[in-house]
């Protein structure tokens, strides 16, 4: 049986992880080894939700050996198939528009805060259907700047045909114009209008 060593891996690493490995089509299952509770509750819901078997050991004080089996409810991926088809790219959405307006999420401890965007944009790209549109204004276009964590998911998104747009305002008010590393530069106008027209806007 295969064990992944997702310990240290934040979310939503190890539940991606597991998705990944039930996509592969295996009937044998497979290990995952996490270092939280929240991990291990993460990945029992997951479970839940695909029909699987599941069973856990805490092996340490941070050490969990969480077990996934697929049953026969367990709608396996295609890739089981015997002859591998060629990986599809995700199509963009067509009216779901992503907006940023910061370098961390929520209130209250700002480190939390950039690993909870940081696991929120990588979340993104692991969507069966992508937003059509990224917008980041305030200190969010920092996140497309040189030196993110979140540069190569956003690159990811754009490369899969999302739109990725930075306030050039914003980028101005911090000094930042020179570092942008991906996507455009938009205004304030253009954002409003991308707002507008969408059938659905996110604000995490």
């Amino acid at each position: 049986m295969k064990v992944i060593d997702a310990l240290g891996v934040a979310c939503p690493g190890p539940v991606v992880a597991a998705k990944k490995e039930l996509e592969e089509g295996k009937k044998e299952g497979f290990q995952i080894l996490v270092d939280n509770q929240i991990a291990v509750d993460n990945l029992r819901k997951f479970a839940s939700s695909q029909n699987c078997e599941f069973a856990y050991t805490r092996l340490e004080e941070k050490k969990y050996e969480v077990h996934i089996v697929p049953t026969d409810k367990t709608k396996l991926s295609s890739a089981k198939m015997e002859e591998e088809q060629p990986q599809e790219v995700k199509p963009a959405g067509q009216g779901t528009v992503v907006v940023l307006c910061s370098n961390k999420m929520g209130e209250g401890d700002e480190a939390l805060g950039k690993i909870l965007i940081k696991g929120y944009i990588y979340a993104l790209t692991q969507l069966e259907e992508l937003p059509k549109t990224v917008l980041m204004y305030n200190s969010g276009v920092f996140l497309a700047c040189e030196g993110s964590e979140s540069l190569e998911d956003l690159k990811t998104l754009e490369k899969n045909g999302v739109e990725i747009l930075a306030c050039g305002t914003c980028l101005n008010h911090y000094q930042m114009q020179s570092k942008l590393a991906v996507g455009n530069v938009t205004n304030m106008y253009e954002i409003a209008q991308k707002m507008a027209g969408a059938t659905k806007v996110i604000r995490p």
